[in-house]
């Protein structure tokens, strides 16, 4: 009984922080910055935020020498599918070669919810979500992988270890108040 209790505490995990309220990709960063902490080898991709912009967490990882990559091109009303669908491809292809290459303990895919539920164009063959599953599923042993972003998949879920859903009780946008600097970005 021991060795199981113990091979699964060294088997990585699949967290997804999913939901219509604040807080997923604030939780993220805030596991990354606990997992450093630790010593432990953390990269985040962000797949929808793109790098022509200033996040406070780009600014925060790289003083703490946490590596974060945005690889988006902002939210699906801002550019043409084309662009959208070419930095899916790109982020993509960059998930599939940094998470094999193993170096990682922690590896945060960030809003990949959202970018696996845009519908209004075709996405499935630059980010196929039977891919993503078998990542998540044959992904180097030990590694943990963070999945952020409203709507989940159902398939992303019955693979995640555990699942957390962001819920709205109340917010300050609906008084008028934009996104507010350091707080959302």
């Amino acid at each position: 009984m021991e060795e199981v209790t113990e091979n699964k505490a060294k088997r990585g995990l699949t967290l997804v922080y999913t939901g219509d309220g604040k807080g997923k990709t604030t939780a993220a960063l805030g596991l990354a910055v606990r997992a450093a902490g630790r010593g432990k080898r953390v990269l985040m991709i962000q797949f929808i935020k793109s790098p022509d912009r200033t996040y406070g967490e780009k600014i925060t990882f790289e003083k703490l020498g946490i590596e974060i990559v945005q690889t988006g091109v902002g939210f699906t009303w801002t550019k043409t599918p084309e662009e959208h669908r070419e930095a899916l491809k790109t982020a993509w292809a960059l998930t599939k070669e940094k998470v094999q290459f193993g170096g990682y303990d922690v590896v945060i895919l960030d809003e990949l919810n959202n970018a696996l539920a845009i519908d209004k164009f075709p996405i499935d063959d630059v980010l196929p979500l039977t891919e993503v599953l078998e990542l998540i599923q044959q992904r180097p042993k030990g590694m943990h992988l963070v999945v952020t972003g409203r709507s989940a998949k159902e398939e992303i879920i019955e693979c995640a270890d555990l699942v957390t859903e962001m819920k709205p009780v109340k917010h300050y946008y609906n008084e008028g108040i934009p996104a507010v600097k350091g707080i959302e970005f």
